[in-house]
């Protein structure tokens, strides 16, 4: 980082894993949602795939928020199309302009997306308000979600 005022925005690679568990830390703490974080091997595979995105933004060294996103082969057209799977800001940084940032940064370095999408709650006013103001209006969609695997078994 030039100086410790500074937010940095950089994508993962797959020697950043202790930067990706405080991204999943920090999403665990944001949403208020206390997963388990998957075994570091299985997090070096994932941060090893050309088609998954991590993120972060840091300022005094810390990571203050950051997003995942995964990109889809269409079949249409020889363009992709970015899923931002999640995303966060810690609240102390809200409304600065970090989690725009975040998504410039997806705007502006990846040729050959061609559409990035991002799904929020309609009760998540505060998720819908920066969509908004980011992407514009939004669609109305259905989603539907089918575990395949039963609790028993989990």
């Amino acid at each position: 980082m030039k100086t410790n005022e500074e937010i940095q925005i950089l994508r993962l690679g797959d020697s950043d894993l202790e930067l990706f568990i405080k991204l999943v830390e920090l999403f665990n703490e944001v949403f208020d949602e206390y997963h388990t974080i998957a075994s570091k091997n299985h997090l070096v595979r994932l941060l090893q795939k050309s088609e998954f995105y991590g993120v972060v933004a840091i300022k005094n060294d810390i990571v203050i928020g950051g997003l995942t996103a995964y990109e889809f082969q269409k079949y249409y057209t020889d363009k992709s199309e970015l899923y931002i799977y999640d995303i966060a800001v810690k609240a102390a940084f809200h409304n600065q302009g970090v989690g725009k940032r975040l998504i410039n940064y997806l705007k502006n370095s990846h040729i050959g997306v061609e559409t990035i999408f991002v799904d929020a709650h309609s009760e998540d006013v505060q998720a819908v308000k920066f969509y908004e103001s980011t992407f514009g209006p939004g669609e109305k969609v259905h989603h539907f979600t089918f575990d395949t695997i039963s609790p028993k078994n989990s």
